[in-house]
């Protein structure tokens, strides 16, 4: 039988099972892979004070006072406190220096879904509406925006049929295969997505570039992606551990109250 812990966990078995009951496990373990890999991550005087001034600034912490409240509240020492003003900062530094040489390999696997769109839509239930519609914006008796404020039965009425700048990959696959391949400005023919018939047009495609903000977008994933791989791995750890014997209350029916 499994009967000691992983050198990492410093918590009783019974208070890992809470945490696992009260679906708080893997809150706590990826707090805990942080806390003890990009804490220790070294900032310059003035990051920390940038950090400090957004950590409180996103708290609505006014001043020293409002601050000191804060902590009490939280129940946090002024160690504890500072670690968590300071985790951001440090996260977003140690993912850049970790992962920022793999950043274009990442941006290079991804660039098809971060591709941005704007277009045109108007979707309907009634194809012979579609159909009529399609054919007075195609022959220039109408024109798009108006007749999606009138017509259109989705939340694109309320922008007069206008969708994006967004991720081309926001879209329901079959429409973002057709605007990756439809010329700009061009009135789609009607077509049928689920229950719907869409009337689209393409206003612009915007092909993702490589610069600077990319890149730190992509190390920034590319560390989402490994802190996760390291939640998992702690908790297959655990896994065993945490299911060793059974509830005395297992199997039985459950209580209609207090007697």
């Amino acid at each position: 039988m499994i009967s000691t812990s992983p050198e990492w966990v410093d918590l009783p078995l019974d208070v890992l099972r809470q945490l696992a009951h009260r679906g708080l496990l893997r809150a706590f373990i990826r707090a805990d892979c942080l806390e003890a890999v990009v804490d220790q991550e070294p900032l310059t005087d003035e990051e920390v004070q940038q950090a400090k001034a957004l950590f409180a600034r996103e708290l609505q912490l006014t001043d020293q006072a409002a601050v000191e409240r804060y902590a009490q509240a939280q129940l946090l020492s002024p160690a504890a406190l500072a670690a968590q003003a300071l985790r951001p900062a440090r996260q977003f530094k140690f993912s850049q220096r970790q992962f920022a040489p793999k950043a274009e390999a990442r941006f290079l696997q991804r660039k098809s879904q971060l591709d941005r769109v704007v277009y045109s839509l108007l979707r309907l239930q009634d194809p012979g509406l579609a159909r009529e519609l399609y054919l007075r914006i195609d022959d220039g008796e109408a024109n798009f925006a108006d007749l999606a404020a009138t017509y259109a039965e989705g939340p694109e009425k309320a922008t007069r049929g206008i969708v994006g700048p967004v991720p081309l990959t926001q879209a329901h696959p079959v429409l973002a295969e057709r605007l990756r391949t439809a010329p700009p400005g061009v009135v789609l023919e009607p077509f049928r997505i689920e229950s719907w018939w869409l009337v689209v047009r393409l206003e612009s495609l915007t092909p993702a570039t490589f610069d600077a903000a990319t890149a730190a977008r992509m190390a920034q994933e590319l560390f989402e992606q490994w802190i996760g791989d390291e939640v998992e791995r702690r908790l297959s750890e655990l896994r065993p551990l945490l299911q060793i014997g059974v509830s005395p209350d297992a199997g039985q029916q459950p209580s209609s109250g207090p007697s």
